[in-house]
């Protein structure tokens, strides 16, 4: 357990075992805390990274939306990084996080060993399915402004985290939760490393998406965890970490 701090932001980390690194993102709305059964079964051979996004759990949430971004983010994970002296990782993450793993990638591919991409999407070409996808996010914020943390419903990665800052989680849903181009649903073709691609089969947000990054990401490989939704790895912890050590256990690593 342990803080950085870039531009007066502290973000919380916590670094668990030793051996390959493989850094976890939360998903929006979630924290660290959502990896918990990962810890254990992970860190019997692999290095565990996880981290709370500015604006969630421990970290900071600073009062200017304009330190809530996908750049911010991912230059986050890099400091992290940096911190742990890890040169390079296997990066995953859920919903959120995974995409948020994919933008690192396309900036930062030269410290990227593999990716592990959970109930996420690569965005979208469609400017208009974007922008209806920001319109979500805003609204979000909007009902997280007004009625604060109660909002946040009890989803099973939600309930198992905790926040101190509704306005944080705010500027999160309008910063980065949002995207701004298709940047990173065009750069699949382009991944080189090993990628594991998961979801829930009852998380039916994300099916399509799945199916569209395991053709698109080369040599990627699909997962589908039966009777999960969206926390996966929550929900079904003994069929996801088979899935994940698997995967690791197939890499050059």
């Amino acid at each position: 357990m342990a803080t950085i701090t870039r531009d007066g932001v502290k973000i919380y980390y916590e670094d668990h075992g030793s051996g390959v690194a493989i850094l976890l993102t939360h998903g929006y709305g979630a924290t660290s805390k959502m990896w918990t059964g990962q810890i254990e079964p992970l860190t019997e051979k692999y290095r565990l990274i996880s981290w709370d996004m500015r604006g969630h759990g421990q970290s900071d949430s600073p009062a200017d939306d304009s330190s809530y971004s996908e750049a911010h983010c991912i230059d986050d994970m890099a400091a992290i990084l940096d911190a742990c002296d890890v040169s390079s990782a296997v990066i995953g993450g859920l919903s959120l996080g995974g995409y948020m793993s994919l933008a690192f990638n396309l900036k930062y591919r030269h410290r990227v060993h593999g990716l592990m991409l959970f109930d996420t999407g690569p965005g979208y070409k469609n400017d208009q399915a974007r922008a209806s996808w920001n319109d979500m996010a805003r609204k979000r914020a909007e009902v997280i402004d007004a009625k604060g943390l109660a909002s946040l419903g009890s989803s099973d990665e939600v309930r198992v985290s905790s926040h101190t800052s509704a306005a944080g989680l705010a500027g999160a849903a309008r910063g980065m939760l949002t995207q701004v181009d298709d940047r990173i649903i065009q750069s699949l073709p382009e991944i080189t490393v090993p990628a594991l691609v998961l979801v829930g089969a009852d998380d039916k947000q994300f099916l399509g998406a799945t199916d569209y990054m395991a053709i698109k990401i080369p040599g990627a490989s699909k997962e589908i965890i039966p009777n999960a939704g969206h926390a996966v790895n929550i929900i079904q912890p003994e069929l996801f970490n088979s899935a994940v050590l698997s995967f690791l256990g197939g890499m050059d690593l």
